[in-house]
């Protein structure tokens, strides 16, 4: 791999890391562990305990207008040690994404002229990150409002594609996949990228759901919380359309056992054996209990889904377009 490849990886990487760490935000509800931004409590490094806040240096005005009934003792109230600190580390996990990101775009003014496609990949990257870092303050400063969520995390995985991209075409030997030689087969992996782009959407708004039994709910134990969101239309959809992600998975698997090269035999089982285990966690959520270690699995190993399906489609493009040197 080239310097500017190894960047990109870094870069992706560190995104994938960092939706774990997201989603370990969302299910311990410390999304409004620090109730500003970029500060935290008003500090670069916030406190740990409540008499080290200095509620001077908070613009209570400004909280005001988002919610005229937050005052010095409401926020006091709401003041929680771990979830500031998981917030906190939340924000500093992102700033590796950043640097990478804009180290990927320094990088990519040597395909400026021969490899065009590969510098608008970096720049989109670059600024969807920052995009994505403005939404994050939006998040924070709307009170954590579901709509800005969703595209919060959308954006997230819009990310993950552009770096795959970059990674690919940024490489003068680039892997290619012969899926059995159909087309059929490359309609079946295009369709269920896009379902599971959908079943990630619907996800999102599910876990909004979750997000607000946990803030208006929060005596009520985690293994009833099904109960609840079974009355929703939305849970039902996103529980029903995972068995025709599966479906979709299993035809795909069949018919693609015979590609060629090791890295595609590799992602397409990764594709395959991820689908299991989210309807394993899916289950388990929906029978069990929504248990905060299941959800946070649940949403990191979706973008490591999305990676791998983005990856074999290109790749397979490739395959019929370009001639690279097949690596395995």
């Amino acid at each position: 791999m080239t310097i500017y490849q190894k960047t990109a990886l870094a870069a992706l990487l560190a995104t994938i890391f960092l939706i774990f760490v997201g989603a370990i935000v969302r299910v311990t509800g410390s999304g409004l562990g620090c109730p500003d931004w970029p500060t935290c409590w008003g500090e670069l490094i916030p406190p740990t305990s409540l008499e080290q806040v200095d509620f001077d240096r908070l613009d209570i005005d400004k909280f005001q207008k988002r919610n005229p009934e937050i005052t010095k003792e409401t926020l006091s109230a709401e003041f929680n040690p771990v979830h500031v600190w998981i917030e906190f580390i939340n924000r500093l996990v992102s700033l590796p994404v950043g640097l990478f990101t804009l180290a990927t775009f320094l990088l990519s003014f040597q395909f400026l002229r021969k490899r065009p496609s590969v510098f608008v990949a970096s720049f989109s990257a670059l600024a969807l990150v920052l995009t994505n870092a403005v939404l994050g303050a939006i998040v924070v400063r709307s009170g954590l409002k579901p709509g800005v969520i969703t595209l919060h995390m959308a954006l997230a995985m819009t990310l993950l594609c552009v770096l795959v991209y970059a990674i690919y075409r940024g490489g003068d030997k680039r892997p290619q996949i012969n899926l059995n030689g159909t087309g059929s087969v490359r309609v079946l992996l295009i369709v269920l990228f896009f379902t599971c782009i959908g079943e990630g959407v619907m996800g999102s708004q599910v876990r909004e759901l979750t997000d607000e039994l946990a803030l208006k709910f929060k005596d009520i134990p985690r293994d009833v919380w099904h109960e609840t969101l079974e009355q929703k239309r939305i849970y039902l959809i996103h529980r029903s359309f995972s068995w025709v992600i599966l479906f979709i998975g299993a035809m795909t698997f069949f018919k693609t056992r015979k590609a060629t090269g090791d890295l595609g035999q590799l992602c397409l089982k990764t594709v395959f054996g991820i689908i299991l285990t989210q309807m394993v966690l899916g289950i388990l959520m929906s029978h069990v209990s929504v248990h905060p270690v299941v959800q946070v699995l649940h949403i990191g190993l979706s973008s490591i889904l999305v990676v791998a399906l983005f990856w074999l489609l290109i790749a397979s493009r490739s395959a019929g377009i370009d001639s690279p040197e097949e690596i395995n």
